[in-house]
């Protein structure tokens, strides 16, 4: 650690402070008129009102309740005492802290605790001075949140992208105080250090490490300004609290006298990059009163919300679809601070030009699903993602796994940053950047990062490009912190693969020809762990013999999944696939045992309960579908790629009854919203059934009329309005397809289609017919 995160004198600093939320102050006054007005169209009728925010936070589903705008780097929430954030199963709060990412599966964030009291501060464990609250006085919307606690004292948040907006309500009382805890999270913490600048600033540094296991260690900037002096103050290390104290390690406290006036506000800011980045963003976009943030905050998502329009279905099935198009927008989050600045993976500060910085990057669950509805719906900020993840290449010299703020953490396997990366160039939304793209994307496929990198990158690419596949090594010592892909050779070599078409196809448009043919032919390389004597994939160890139970629902080296589910993970070439496990028929049958499909028909929701499901963290051991985890998501699809599309309808619509709008509403992690945007694309009928390219699956909606709103900078009429009039549980069936008004008998669109088009017109009905059952009706092989 360097000598200290605060190098700037604090007279200083407190004097631009005062200058700039002084002027900040004034905005706000001119801005309150038409806020006021704004707030006031805001009824009933508001998409927000559809959103619960408790979806998921029950069951692992660890979605966090609190308060965040679209992508903000903030996400304010209580955290129960579960190892992600928040569990509706408990009843006390130990603090709302600044950073949470919503549904996954190990402990992350959870900085700066906050927790406001009443008396003496005797307690330091936020375990043991944890308030006890009741769901009966909870509620939370987008963009905020509100708790009564045991105490008596009312909790409520909002957020901006870059701050945190807290209102406490004490009963009348001299000994009212806020908890400040830095030394606390839901990570390893390494260092911290608390700061009492004057009579209403509170500033922390805050470094930690570990997410599932160990990583580097990166730093947290907050500064914290009340809206009035506190009485009293302190800090404590350890449990040692320090009446007077202005500086310590642990935390600090801070006392209002709240007998006349019983209300406090905070805004508290938070940067990646250093302290000066968090003042520099108090200043931006602190100064605001409680209620107008919040407003803010709301309109903000009532206007994503509005990019979707559903008719039809009932309340409850909006209530879900809303809910999850809400969680599909809470990440990637901004890295930048206001002045452009962020902390780039090589540990320097960097400054934007032309993009915002984005970070938190969970690529092996959203290159499936989130990553192409954001690509649709959110352009601008999908543009900027893809491009962060560049610099990210460029500045570090590889590019990310799975990321987390400033640093890699190599969980998970296989190659997810080329799909997502590719599917950014399919979609239009890499132009000027396309050959810095491709550039640190061929590094990626073709080699193996050192080992003073901390990245991972491909790890088995010396066995995969020299025998076709990734080993599986069990038991081997990981070489980095994180996974290893030798611990997952047989789906690590299908995620190659399938990285390997989508690199080919980008390799191919940029004039790179020989690249192409060379990725072309290695994704193919799926066939070498398909073992002919089982009819299975299967691992393959460094000899190059099978190995592990020739069992499919038994087998080892796949990575949360087994045979039967990965079977269906070779989107680039599903023909060749189908080929090898006998035919067209022989693939349906599988399929129809996979999904349980004639116990589906007379039962889809008891079977996605009772047969798909068993348990949100049971990957292994099964031989039917598992809709909770990633590598599933694209297997329903696979029915539009076997002549039996109406199939597909019967197991999403069946998937789907598993999505509510309760607290156990989500079926596995969300996965900074992967499951989320799954519920998304499978309710509007549109699917990425090859993720990484353009290619859009079609299926039944669950609505009668969905409106998409698309930007005019890639689509000409703005505006997508999908029909399937009378569409329900018992008139599911696709009988017919018009676009434009013209006869459509394929499966699938391109996104140019997709983008051209005004109208999807589906004619549904009671029974299967034969639509979209041609032979060239499916989605076409790669390469």
């Amino acid at each position: 650690m360097r000598a200290g995160p605060f190098p700037d004198t604090r007279a200083r600093w407190l004097r631009g402070l005062r200058l700039c939320v002084a002027g900040a102050v004034a905005a706000s006054a001119l801005l309150t008129a038409p806020v006021a007005a704004q707030a006031a169209e805001q009824h009933g009728g508001a998409l927000t009102d559809l959103v619960n925010p408790f979806i998921g936070t029950q069951n692992e589903g660890n979605t966090y309740p609190g308060a965040a705008v679209p992508f903000g780097m903030v996400q304010l929430s209580p955290d129960t005492g579960h190892n992600t954030g928040y569990d509706y199963a408990e009843d006390h709060i130990r603090g709302f802290s600044l950073v949470h990412l919503s549904g996954v599966g190990c402990g992350l964030g959870g900085d700066l605790p906050v927790l406001p009291t009443i008396g003496d501060v005797t307690q330091t464990d936020y375990a043991k001075y944890a308030a006890g609250f009741s769901h009966e006085d909870e509620s939370a919307s987008p963009g905020y949140y509100r708790v009564g606690l045991d105490s008596g004292i009312g909790a409520e948040l909002t957020a901006t992208a870059r701050t945190g907006v807290q209102r406490y309500t004490f009963p009348a009382t001299d000994k009212a105080n806020v908890l400040l805890d830095a030394g606390q999270a839901l990570h390893r913490m390494v260092s911290t250090e608390v700061e009492i600048l004057d009579n209403r600033t509170v500033r922390t540094a805050i470094t930690g490490r570990g997410f599932c296991q160990d990583t580097l260690p990166y730093t947290v900037y907050t500064i914290t300004r009340f809206d009035r002096p506190f009485t009293a103050y302190g800090t404590w290390d350890g449990s040692t609290v320090t009446p007077g104290s202005a500086t310590g390690h642990g935390g600090a406290y801070v006392r209002f006298d709240t007998t006349k006036d019983r209300t406090v506000e905070a805004t508290t800011a938070l940067s990646y990059v250093d302290a000066a980045g968090a003042a520099g963003n108090l200043r931006a976009e602190g100064g605001r009163s409680f209620d107008t943030v919040r407003t803010a905050a709301r309109r903000a998502w009532e206007k994503r919300l509005d990019g979707v329009r559903v008719s039809g279905g009932a309340d409850t099935a909006r209530r879900t679809f809303y809910s999850a198009l809400y969680r599909s927008f809470l990440a990637p989050n901004v890295g930048s601070d206001a002045d452009g600045r962020y902390t780039g993976w090589d540990r320097r500060v960097h400054r934007t030009d032309g993009f915002t910085y984005y970070q938190n990057w969970s690529l092996w669950d959203t290159y499936r699903t989130q990553t192409q509805l954001l690509s649709l719906l959110a352009p601008r900020e999908a543009r900027d993602m893809a491009v962060s993840v560049v610099h990210i290449a460029e500045e570090s010299g590889w590019l990310p796994k799975w990321g987390y703020g400033t640093v890699e953490t190599n969980i998970m396997t296989g190659d997810p940053v080329t799909p997502f990366l590719t599917n950014a160039y399919q979609q239009g939304l890499l132009k000027g950047y396309e050959e810095r793209a491709y550039r640190a994307l061929k590094r990626n496929a073709d080699s193996v990062p050192p080992a003073a990198s901390p990245a991972v990158g491909r790890e088995g690419n010396e066995e995969y490009l020299r025998n076709g596949f990734v080993p599986y090594l069990k038991d081997r010592p990981h070489a980095k912190p994180g996974d290893s892909d030798y611990d997952h050779g047989a789906s690590a070599t299908l995620e190659y693969a399938l990285s390997d078409a989508m690199l080919a196809q980008m390799a191919r448009d940029l004039g790179h020809r020989q690249d192409a043919d060379r990725y072309a032919a290695r994704s193919r390389d799926y066939r070498t762990v398909f073992d002919p004597s089982t009819g299975f994939f299967r691992a393959r160890d460094a000899s190059g013999a099978f190995t592990g139970p020739a069992d499919p629902a038994q087998s080892e080296g796949f990575h949360e999944g087994t045979s039967w589910q990965y079977q269906w993970l070779v989107p680039q070439d599903l023909p060749g696939m189908v080929g090898l496990i006998g035919g067209t028929r022989a693939a349906n049958d599988r399929l129809d045992s996979f999904f349980a499909y004639d116990r589906l028909l007379k039962d889809p929701a008891g079977t996605a309960r009772e047969v798909w499901v068993n348990g949100p963290y049971d990957y292994y051991n099964a031989d039917k579908y598992n809709p909770q985890n990633e590598p599933d998501l694209i297997a329903p699809y696979t029915y539009l790629s076997t002549g039996q599309p109406w199939k597909t309808t019967d197991v999403v619509h069946a998937a789907l009854t598993l999505f509510t709008d309760t607290p156990t509403g989500m079926t596995g992690n969300d996965d900074l919203g992967t499951m989320s945007a799954w519920v998304v694309l499978s309710s509007i009928g549109l699917f990425p059934v090859q993720p990484g390219y353009d290619t859009w699956g079609l299926s039944t909606p669950v609505f009668d009329r969905v409106d998409l709103t698309l930007d005019r900078r890639y689509s000409p009429h703005g505006r997508l309005t999908i029909t399937a009039r009378g569409t329900s549980d018992a008139d599911r069936y696709a009988q017919g397809l018009r676009a434009d008004g013209s006869r459509y008998d394929r499966t699938y669109l391109t996104t140019g289609a997709l983008r051209s088009l005004r109208t999807l017109d589906f004619t549904v009905g009671p029974r299967p017919s034969a639509w979209a059952t041609g032979p060239h009706a499916a989605p076409p092989a790669l390469n």
